[in-house]
């Protein structure tokens, strides 16, 4: 996957989302027309991105774009909503890896337009931008004029820092849109108790200087502050040294890199290029060896799926804590 795509776009599972994948309860998939009286809590308005939509029942025919987008689904419980997904960065979480199965795949990267309008979806749900270029016909105003629903991540329309609330927001219209408020309360509960758990271990730790390495050979894709990759880093027990790049994703030049003498780099493991390929390729730059975190060899990992807005912010917070603060005392 090229970075910029990525740009565009931009383990251990939850404890609760086994238990939120299996409690069912929802309606099949089936003909679109549905009986509103039969749909606590709807009609339902909500306006994402600057697309107002009104929703007369939940959604019944579900097609996510991203990875998060298909997992939050997942976590809510509502895989017999989808009848078609898409864009894998890494391996879906175990804990969905059954229901996952169970749904119709349309593409490995993003489906053509005439492939996600043959899945004759009612809603469409992106994590990045790019699942809805319209040069590709599937912008959300020409999926709205042929009576299709659809919701992009707020990572991507939020101005300024992108943080739990953010999060907050993107779980609970989601499981809202749904008519699965509970669900959705108890995700983001979940989520909130188990990164409160880290900052509470973490205390006052001083806070190592972290580059976030995307991929890259004549510049670097980093993390920028906007986005909220940097808001993990940060309740992690770190300092991103690129904070002040007002964007989720962003090219920094290699001096800039050296300039800042990041003490940790955190590698960012996605598509072809493996992440060992990723360390060499900083190691075997002469013009990086006196970096601190290239000097002693200090590197960690998260998978790309994790860095992003979805149900997976409290394993990367778990994850990247343990390995920025392995002592626990």
């Amino acid at each position: 996957m090229s970075r910029t795509r990525a740009l565009l776009r931009a383990v251990r599972p939850l404890a609760l989302l086994i238990p939120l994948a299996a409690c069912g309860g929802s309606p099949g998939t089936g003909d679109r027309a549905a009986d509103p009286s039969a749909a606590p809590g709807f009609p339902y308005t909500v306006t994402n991105c600057g697309v107002t939509s009104t929703y007369q029942a939940p959604p019944r025919r579900a097609v996510t774009m991203n990875q998060h987008a298909t997992e939050l689904l997942l976590a809510l419980g509502l895989q017999d909503r989808m009848v078609g997904t898409a864009y894998l960065d890494d391996a879906v979480l175990p804990a969905y890896r059954p229901a996952y199965d169970g749904i119709k795949v349309l593409a490995k990267e993003y489906p053509s337009k005439e492939i996600l309008l043959g899945a004759d979806p009612d809603f469409v749900y992106g994590g990045y931008a790019s699942a809805f270029d319209k040069a590709q016909g599937r912008d959300r105003d020409g999926l709205a004029r042929t009576g299709i629903n659809s919701r992009l991540s707020v990572e991507y329309c939020t101005e300024g820092r992108v943080g739990l609330d953010q999060l907050r927001t993107e779980i609970t219209e989601v499981a809202r849109t749904f008519g699965v408020p509970e669900r959705g309360a108890r995700l983001v509960e979940d989520e909130q108790r188990r990164i409160d758990a880290v900052t509470a271990r973490l205390g006052d730790k001083a806070r190592p200087s972290v580059f976030v390495y995307d991929s890259g050979e004549a510049s670097a894709a980093t993390s920028g502050g906007n986005g909220i990759g940097n808001e993990i880093v940060s309740l992690a027990g770190g300092t991103n040294v690129f904070a002040d790049l007002k964007d989720t994703f962003g090219d920094v030049s290699w001096e800039k890199v050296i300039e800042r003498k990041p003490e940790v780099v955190l590698i960012y493991d996605y598509g072809g290029t493996t992440v060992e390929a990723k360390k060499q390729r900083l190691l075997n730059d002469p013009a990086l060896a006196e970096v601190p975190a290239v000097k002693n060899r200090r590197f960690v990992v998260l998978p790309l799926s994790s860095a992003v807005l979805g149900v997976r912010v409290a394993d990367a917070v778990e994850s990247l804590g343990r390995q920025l603060h392995p002592d626990p005392a």
